[in-house]
């Protein structure tokens, strides 16, 4: 199978594990959410709980797939999904902590990526 196809494959698939979990024995008021973007390889999954007078969304888990590797924006899990992902196979040079500033990078046991 096709790397991107397998990463794809796999990201959809933690995170819908994910919210299953979560949404089990959810907070009052509360849902965890997946939001698929095949097209443009972003995946997220969002948290979204009415507060007193409003509506409050975040993403837990934020991830792109971008030049062969799984970008990590954001991740609120309690293990995070780079252990996940390393469990599953996915070598640490194909994963890249992106909440990190570019220049921190290097001192991640991750892949080193660019920018955009």
């Amino acid at each position: 199978m096709d790397r991107l196809v397998e990463y794809r494959h796999l990201v959809k698939n933690l995170l819908s594990e994910f919210a299953v979990w979560v949404n089990r024995t959810p907070p009052p008021n509360h849902e965890t959410v997946c939001v698929f973007d095949e097209e443009r390889d972003q995946y997220a999954l969002l948290n979204v709980t009415w507060g007193q007078y409003r509506c409050v969304r975040g993403a837990q888990v934020f991830i792109r797939l971008r030049d062969g590797k799984i970008w990590i924006e954001e991740d609120w899990t309690e293990d995070g999904i780079a252990t996940k992902l390393l469990e599953h196979g996915v070598p640490r040079t194909d994963i890249v902590l992106a909440f990190h500033p570019p220049e921190m990078r290097p001192f991640t046991e991750f892949a080193v990526a660019e920018p955009l």
